[in-house]
């Protein structure tokens, strides 16, 4: 059961996305991702640390061989974007000729995507494509990075929880809370 809100750094939030609704769209994304990939050997390329509760759900449900690698940028200072991506964690495996699936906690303007799937083509990678838990379709400025597999559309609103924090906070919370008032 979801709390009625939480607080951190001062900030209340309040209930958004319950555990039943996350458990959902993870289902849905993976028999998306067993029917487009059955039969082949993708990369998961999971960005830190937002995502690290979902990649996990995720993957848990495909049913094909993969392989799972971890990546991390960063483009924000509490609740705002910095407008930059810095690379914190690069990447450790060789994406040569493969098929890239980069797993996103949230895509709100893409500029993070869009950097790390010019690196990933870069470099060689055969396709690449963003698998993302939650999508701000009305913030996506770069939108050469659209997500093809998208667990749910929200508004723009910050949101906590399933991985997604604040200042590092939150990430703990097994369901989605967004900002009261914000």
């Amino acid at each position: 059961m979801m709390k009625e809100e939480v607080r951190y750094g001062g900030r209340t939030f309040v209930p958004s996305i319950p555990r039943d609704e996350i458990h959902e769209a993870v289902i849905r994304l993976a028999d998306q991702l067993n029917r487009d990939y059955a039969g082949k050997d993708p990369i998961f390329l999971v960005m830190l640390n937002g995502a690290f509760m979902f990649a996990s759900d995720l993957v848990k449900e495909v049913e094909f061989d993969c392989v799972v690698s971890f990546m991390k940028m960063s483009s924000y200072a509490g609740t705002c974007s910095t407008g930059r991506v810095s690379e914190l964690i690069g990447l450790d495996v060789d994406v040569r000729d493969r098929d890239v699936i980069i797993v996103e906690d949230i895509v709100e303007s893409g500029l993070t995507m869009h950097e790390v799937v010019d690196q990933l083509k870069k470099i060689g990678a055969k396709t690449v494509e963003i698998c993302a838990f939650v999508h701000k379709p009305m913030k996506l400025i770069y939108h050469d990075v659209k997500p093809k597999y998208i667990g749910l559309n929200i508004k723009d609103s910050f949101i906590i929880g399933y991985g997604l924090d604040i200042d590092g906070y939150a990430r703990n919370l097994p369901e989605v809370y967004e900002l009261a008032n914000g």
